[in-house]
């Protein structure tokens, strides 16, 4: 039998040889967070356990006392799920992060932690159907107040920031239209009345824009998307300041359930390690096909921010590293002409994810959006010859081949 040298328990990582250089984010992405047993295992280790024990009574008060660290319940913290968030935050520059079980709890809590009755919150019109359910149905029923202002207009968004406001939630770029919104300006203006800004970054990524460093005080991520990025978990994360992230959404969502399991904290803490190569090479992809569909006759119109064509071009080159993986395009005809077109693909799957390794593509009126119905969902320019796709890591050219013959 192998003699154990080393302790049980947590082991620094670096073991007294702590880099005393400031670590890239491609390093941070595969080393920060990372937590050792008395084992010295090489893979982040997966604590599928839901309690823990202590030594003594007096400990367990202790700890739930917060005079001493020790996780207490796997719903309040794991520490699978500890390493998941710390490598998180790393990347996209945060003082701390909460894992939720889905994105649409991270979205919900993120926004929902900060506001009661009285209270008012302005968001940029286009948006995920869910985002939008959530902002005008079910926190008006809470008694708070909701405006929406559309586009990048400085005096619309100066207008509605022209009273107290607890809170800003802005998705940029949007779902599925690929709207870019001024985080800055924005941010600027919300500061002004003492909002807190908090900025939906599913379809940058933390990889191809930081919008804590345009002015945002909060970032939330469905990280079922690009963070696991191969259609496997669900989750979501919050990120922001210690005191936001203690203060105001871990006492909100320790009571209200909204944790990430172990086993989807382990996928994604894995998934972390490539995410940068993942989505560098899913944006290539996506401004190749966008810049094919856009030249396509058959094509009404295409919405991808790096397109010198898009409106937002200017704009998203300034906060953005890429243009993202996702495109919005609009076929020459109606619905049944769509339709046709997608049941014609060969490579790329009908599917409404995004964010994915494999090309995936959507009719959002009839799915995704669905539940906005027919003026939200022209407010928002989705209309029923709208596509949106997620391009993948296949090779581009296949990608381009398969919606040519299928535009056909």
């Amino acid at each position: 039998m192998t003699q154990r040298t080393r302790p049980w328990g947590y082991q620094d990582p670096f073991d007294g040889k702590k880099p005393n250089w400031d670590l890239h984010p491609d390093t941070l992405a595969v080393r920060s967070g990372l937590s050792r047993t008395g084992f010295g295992e090489t893979g982040e280790a997966l604590f599928l356990n839901s309690g823990f024990t202590y030594d003594s009574a007096e400990q367990a008060e202790s700890a739930f006392k917060e005079e001493t660290q020790h996780h207490l319940y796997s719903r309040f913290s794991n520490p699978t799920v500890a390493m998941f968030e710390e490598r998180l935050a790393a990347l996209e520059g945060a003082e701390a992060c909460f894992a939720t079980g889905t994105g649409m709890s991270a979205m919900f809590s993120s926004v929902a932690c900060l506001v009661k009755s009285g209270d008012r919150v302005v968001a940029s019109m286009s948006m995920f159907s869910s985002c939008y359910v959530v902002l005008t149905e079910i926190l008006p029923s809470w008694g708070v107040e909701i405006e929406l202002v559309d586009g990048n207009d400085k005096k619309k968004w100066a207008a509605a920031l022209s009273k107290p406001t607890k809170a800003v939630f802005i998705e940029s770029p949007s779902n599925p239209m690929m709207e870019i919104v001024d985080i800055r300006m924005i941010s600027d203006l919300a500061h002004q009345v003492g909002a807190t800004v908090i900025v939906d970054n599913v379809m940058g990524s933390p990889v191809l824009q930081k919008p804590l460093d345009l002015g945002a005080d909060v970032v939330m991520y469905s990280a079922t998307k690009h963070i696991d990025g191969q259609g496997r978990v669900l989750g979501g994360a919050i990120l922001g300041t210690r005191d936001y992230i203690k203060n105001s959404v871990i006492p909100f969502t320790r009571h209200t359930g909204q944790s990430m399991s172990a086993f989807n904290a382990w996928v994604m803490l894995k998934s972390l390690e490539t995410v940068t190569m993942r989505v560098e090479r899913m944006a290539s992809n996506a401004l190749k096909v966008a810049e094919f569909l856009a030249s396509n006759k058959k094509i009404e119109s295409v919405s991808y921010p790096f397109l010198k064509s898009d409106k937002n071009y200017k704009l998203a080159k300034k906060q953005m590293r890429g243009g993202g993986t996702t495109i919005g395009f609009k076929i020459k005809g109606d619905k049944d002409k769509t339709f046709k077109f997608m049941n014609l693909l060969r490579v790329i799957d009908i599917s409404n994810n995004l964010g994915d390794s494999k090309s995936l593509i959507t009719h959002p009126s009839s799915t995704t959006h669905r539940r906005l119905g027919p003026d939200v969902q022209a407010q928002m320019g989705i209309t029923p010859n709208l596509v949106r796709l997620s391009v993948g890591l296949e090779n581009a050219d296949d990608l381009i081949a398969d919606l040519k013959q299928a535009l056909k």
